[in-house]
């Protein structure tokens, strides 16, 4: 889609304007010396504007990168972006060409997330909406306090695997495991795996041990096959990976024992 060039300079401070290039209605940002609330003025006036497309090239720990947008903007992300990617966003498509920090998609209610490397720690936390797809590992804690209402469901697909405390307090939405970086027979090292968890499910593909007490290990059912197998078709696409290699694995299935976990330590 062809913006004007007026709405653009009505949007952007004409300080900003040098930063950025349009090539054939891409929109690029050379963020290699930009302060990360340069970057994120830039990326709102943008959005504001109805760009389609931006590439974000030299990014070294920009913080907010996609916070707060609402249309369905496409940001390439180029670099290692910083804390809190994507928080609260609203409807973007992110494609991270390297890993993320931590703290990626807080509180996020709409919109896709690529990572094409790993996490850092609360991956997810408070995800309200949207799909994320993580190419390799991610850190602590990936999960925590995922909330779905209504037709708002949050996805995490993680390729490899994840640390403690995977799926604390979980209140909603699904966490799919992969397991890819793991070595053949290995179990994924993960402890305390659904801990306080309430809502949700977790799938994690091979073998788990470290489970918290607030969990217990269901049998796979083929709506929960279906499910699986429509986000592998789709982490495939995004990482060029074998679909009938990674179906081919065993799944388990974690939900919460109850949905007031610790509802006796409350007097209502």
């Amino acid at each position: 889609m062809e913006v004007p060039e007026q709405k653009i300079m009505t949007e952007i401070n004409p300080k900003f304007l040098l930063n950025i290039k349009a090539d054939k209605n891409v929109f690029k940002i050379d963020a290699q010396t930009m302060h990360y609330k340069d970057l994120n003025t830039i990326l709102r006036g943008l959005d504001r504007a109805g760009v389609g497309k931006v590439e974000i090239q030299n990014v070294y720990g920009q913080r907010y990168i996609g916070t707060d947008l609402k249309s369905k903007l496409k940001i390439d992300i180029y670099g290692t972006p910083g804390n809190d990617l994507a928080a609260f966003m609203d409807g973007p498509n992110l494609e991270v060409h390297g890993n993320a920090q931590d703290c990626t998609a807080n509180t996020m209610n709409d919109g896709t997330i690529v990572i094409h490397g790993r996490t850092g720690d609360i991956t997810g936390y408070s995800m309200r909406g949207g799909k994320m797809f993580i190419r390799d590992d991610s850190g602590y804690r990936t999960g925590i306090h995922m909330k779905e209402y209504m037709d708002k469901k949050p996805i995490i697909v993680v390729g490899g695997t994840g640390q403690d405390f995977l799926g604390e307090y979980m209140a909603g939405g699904i966490l799919l495991v992969l397991g890819l970086t793991l070595k053949a027979g290995e179990s994924h090292s993960a402890r305390f795996v659904g801990t306080g968890m309430h809502s949700g499910i977790i799938y994690i593909r091979g073998s788990v041990t470290h489970l918290g007490k607030e969990v217990k290990i269901m049998d796979v059912n083929k709506s929960d096959l279906k499910t699986i197998s429509a986000l592998i078709k789709e982490y495939c696409t995004y990482f060029n990976s074998d679909y009938d290699k990674i179906m081919g694995g065993t799944f388990t299935k974690l939900v919460p024992f109850s949905h007031r976990p610790y509802g006796r330590i409350y007097a209502y």
